[in-house]
């Protein structure tokens, strides 16, 4: 089973090039799962018992699920997030230096930036287009390979394996071609493209579109015991959530919500926090009173990917605190709140996995480094929400490329399972 789930995982990465892309492949689960989507600029009939999801901005979206009855009214919620850094094309991007076409790019989000050099890299994204007097948006992804970051030669940088730093605004636009002629306008590309496609547009109006690495996603090591691919961190933790909210059938009342632009502070209103979640909310609970006691009753899992030891990076965790791939997720804790973990809510958790002996690892950063954060905190804020930081461990996270056990993802999904089943009553 565990081999499947994996399976599937490679393919939504895959798949999943940019947020746009993941939820449109989140809808299509949903929808051949039963799912009814909404449309938040329309009136809502909701069910009891019924299945819906929403999205925002084409890269954020909430899926729950309503209880045939009212016996239990809270939910148990999931939340991860569809962004991860990589390289924005800027509004004008062309530049025509010694003949090559090259695109100007923008960092997006905490990239790590050497292991961009020297990949076969593809352009992906949403277009907006005017097609006969209409405004039209699609998804696109290029799915070859057009360009790349050649890295300066170790004869003409001799300090290059010492201390080369990365100039974002200089050394990172790709090239693309030579001599392209009229199709040195990165919008008339696109137009070709969608032309190509079987969508004749009149003109690209703008446009969000990133690189990504083309090379595909794989099971590496002697016993395929590690998953090598881009944007685990985060799509490893929606396909997870997903995948396990999907697989429950106890009727009880669920909810996962999928966030853009954590990468980037969350300040938007498709992010964690805009009032995506909270509008959502108000809507299916307009009674103040009432929806202030479902938020109490109700407890959040923040799924993010967490830091394991490096082996030859081992000094940079704390001794009694190092995550190891394939033992498990981890509970991630912090005690200035970037995470949102507390003792009632890592004891929850803890105790659902002694019951269906799940390995479970806790991670805190060394006391002298500075920590990240999650969407967690922000929602736990914004709610009043009971809320746990977890994850996978995960080594080169905000690479282009990323790598996690094999094991983790299989066993956090079972665990998340027990957790959406779990009679929440009693915490």
């Amino acid at each position: 089973m565990s081999t499947d789930f994996n399976y599937g995982l490679l393919r939504f990465l895959q798949a999943s090039p940019t947020p746009f892309h993941a939820v449109s492949n989140i809808e299509q689960r949903l929808e051949a799962a039963g799912f009814e989507g909404l449309d938040e600029r329309q009136p809502w009939r909701i069910k009891s018992g019924g299945r819906y999801w929403v999205s925002r901005n084409g890269s954020s979206i909430i899926a729950f699920k309503m209880p045939a009855a009212e016996a239990r009214p809270y939910f148990a919620m999931l939340g991860a997030h569809t962004d991860s850094p990589c390289l924005k094309i800027k509004p004008n991007p062309e530049r025509l230096k010694q003949g090559y076409l090259q695109l100007g790019v923008e960092v997006y989000g905490g990239a790590l930036l050497h292991p961009w050099f020297d990949r076969d890299l593809s352009l992906a994204g949403r277009v907006v287009a005017r097609c006969n007097g209409q405004l039209q948006t699609q998804i696109l992804d290029l799915q070859r390979p057009v360009a790349i970051i050649p890295s300066l030669a170790i004869h003409l940088d001799r300090t290059a394996n010492k201390q080369h730093s990365v100039n974002a605004q200089t050394d990172l636009p790709p090239i693309l071609g030579q001599h392209l002629g009229d199709a040195a306008d990165l919008r008339h590309l696109l137009q070709m493209h969608l032309a190509d496609q079987g969508s004749e547009v009149d003109q690209v109006l703008d446009y969000d579109l990133c690189l990504y690495d083309c090379q595909p996603p794989a099971l590496v090591g002697m016993n395929n015991e590690f998953i090598s691919a881009a944007r685990l961190d985060n799509l490893l933790s929606c396909y997870t959530c997903l995948d396990s909210l999907l697989a429950d059938e106890t009727g009880s009342s669920q909810l996962l919500v999928c966030n853009d632009h954590e990468e980037v502070g969350s300040q938007t209103a498709e992010g964690a926090q805009g009032n995506f979640l909270l509008s959502l909310l108000q809507r299916l609970y307009p009674d103040t009173a009432k929806r202030q006691r479902m938020l109490a009753a109700s407890v959040m899992i923040s799924v993010d990917n967490a830091h394991g030891v490096h082996p030859n990076f081992a000094d940079r965790h704390d001794d009694q605190h190092g995550p190891l791939l394939n033992h498990g997720p981890v509970i991630k804790l912090n005690a200035n709140q970037r995470y949102a973990t507390n003792s009632l809510t890592s004891s929850l958790i803890r105790q659902l996995a002694q019951q269906y002996q799940l390995p479970l690892q806790s991670f805190v950063m060394r006391s002298d480094m500075g920590c990240g954060s999650t969407i967690g905190p922000i929602t736990a804020a914004q709610l009043g929400l009971r809320t746990l930081d977890i994850g996978v461990p995960t080594f080169a996270m905000h690479s282009i490329r990323e790598l996690a056990g094999s094991a983790d993802p299989w066993i956090l999904q079972q665990l998340l399972r027990h957790f959406l089943a779990a009679n929440l009553d009693i915490y």
